[in-house]
């Protein structure tokens, strides 16, 4: 019997209102980032650089510690009531962000706001509510919501910032926030059954084999600097372009808009040929290369308006291209066993790189001036650029996964050696308590060997 190619209604809703959950978290945090730094002149103590990058990076530090937390709660407590927990705190951190007229307020919230943790609980609960066979798709579809809402921002924010100001981009937070809260209560369903899933969701016995493991330490690594450096930007981009071009933070849209969409068309090519020819290492080198340029562009030219425009367009090429080929890098390189734990440990180094560039950036812009940061910056991607020409070649394969019913640790063994003769297998994990098989095919096989192996699988599994 063949595994249906379609997702269910019931899944489809989980997914797509988890994906909002997920975006409009994102969207709380993104939408002042090309304005803040300007905004933050008119707040008491907001002269600081130094303070201004530690309100931007602030939600990054708490993200880093209750991350982990806030996903050993849902597995004990329920995903809902920790995703109303975390969704709660965020409110209460948008609140006590908008009414800040001081910088250390606003830092105050900005980390209250990153203390509602619940990235990883909603990936959870997508886990749930979805089949094994249909997971991977549900799960690419709130990945990128990321890309999606962090492109928004730049263009929203501004334009909210005319409006309404920075407070009231925070009190928009928090309303939509409480809407998001009725979301997860009435639309998406309850889960039948809720279950730990390796794939989906970080396991703490597999943390040390993670971080020991150097071909995802590279990926870490360069996690950590393509958000720090993305931080470090938006404490000084800013000044940059109200400086050179005369226009206001309100009109910065004009800029984003094309750059954005320019880079986005020029990145999708690069991303299909890395893919479906399996040369993702060589796009993801130039990607990396391309990041660096950018880095040195803005060094040189960050008094210069179109000097800024132009790097501005490397920046998001190489950006784009980083934030699509990480997470498949991630899934490609990590053990199929752990690729929740990979997961979780990136999105750590992310979020610890966003606390990092946010605040060293503001340090440096007001210390030693705006070039200052791109070069700190350029020593990250140069030193990103070294790991990654040493990593390995990644395997061109595809994860497929199945429902399998349960198997002692025998039966488990020999599914798992029965799977692993195929031709075109290159990794197998059967992980008997979740009931579930994962298994990595050959993607450069040709269609007709792909389509054998899982008939193969379906029959091994009694389906």
């Amino acid at each position: 019997m063949q595994v249906s190619e379609k997702m269910s209604s019931t899944e489809r809703r989980a997914t797509i209102s988890l994906a909002s959950i997920y975006g409009l978290r994102m969207l709380g945090m993104f939408l002042i980032l090309p304005i803040f730094a300007i905004y933050a002149q008119t707040l008491e103590g907001g002269q600081d650089h130094t303070m201004v990058g530690l309100a931007l990076g602030a939600y990054g530090l708490t993200q880093v510690l209750l991350q982990l937390p806030f996903g050993i709660a849902s597995d004990k407590y329920g995903r809902k009531k920790v995703i109303y927990i975390g969704m709660l705190i965020f409110i209460i951190g948008s609140v006590v962000a908008a009414m800040g007229t001081d910088i250390i307020t606003v830092i105050i919230g900005r980390a209250i706001q990153g203390a509602g943790a619940v990235s990883a609980v909603v990936m959870a609960l997508v886990a749930d509510s979805t089949r094994e066979e249909h997971r991977t798709k549900a799960m690419a579809t709130i990945g990128g919501t990321i890309g999606v809402t962090f492109a928004l921002s730049l263009v929203a924010g501004p334009l909210l910032n005319q409006s309404i100001g920075v407070p009231g981009i925070f009190w928009m937070t928090a309303i939509l926030s409480a809407f998001a809260i009725g979301v997860v209560k009435f639309l998406v369903p309850d889960p039948i059954q809720s279950q730990f899933h390796s794939d989906a969701e970080t396991a703490p016995t597999k943390i040390k084999e993670v971080i020991r493991n150097t071909q995802l330490l590279r990926l870490n690594f360069g996690a950590f600097s393509l958000h720090a450096a993305q931080m470090a930007m938006f404490v000084v981009v800013p000044f940059a372009l109200k400086e050179t071009s005369g226009m206001n933070e309100n009109q910065h849209w004009i800029v984003y808009l094309p750059v954005l969409t320019i880079s986005f068309v020029l990145m999708l090519p690069a991303i299909i040929y890395g893919e479906k020819r399996a040369k993702l290492k060589p796009v993801f080198i130039g990607a990396v290369a391309t990041m660096l340029f950018a880095q040195l562009m803005f060094a040189v030219n960050i008094h210069s308006f179109w000097g800024v425009v132009t790097a501005l367009f490397f920046y998001f090429l190489a950006f784009n291209l980083l934030e699509a080929t990480l997470p498949s890098l991630i899934s490609k390189l990590a053990p199929a066993a752990s690729k929740g734990t990979a997961i979780g440990v990136h999105n750590t180094a992310q979020s610890f790189g966003i606390f990092v560039g946010a605040v060293f950036g503001g340090y440096l812009a007001g210390s030693y001036g705006f070039s200052s940061v791109f070069i700190f910056c350029s020593i990250l991607m140069g030193i990103w650029l070294v790991a990654a020409l040493g990593m390995k070649t990644p395997p061109s394969v595809k994860t497929k996964m199945y429902h399998v019913e349960s198997l002692n640790e025998n039966e488990a063994g020999v599914l798992k050696a029965e799977v692993e003769k195929m031709v075109g297998v290159e990794e197998v994990a059967v992980l008997a308590q979740e009931s579930t098989l994962i298994v990595k095919i050959n993607n450069q096989q040709t269609v007709e060997v792909q389509i054998a192996i899982e008939q193969n699988i379906l029959k091994l599994i009694g389906r």
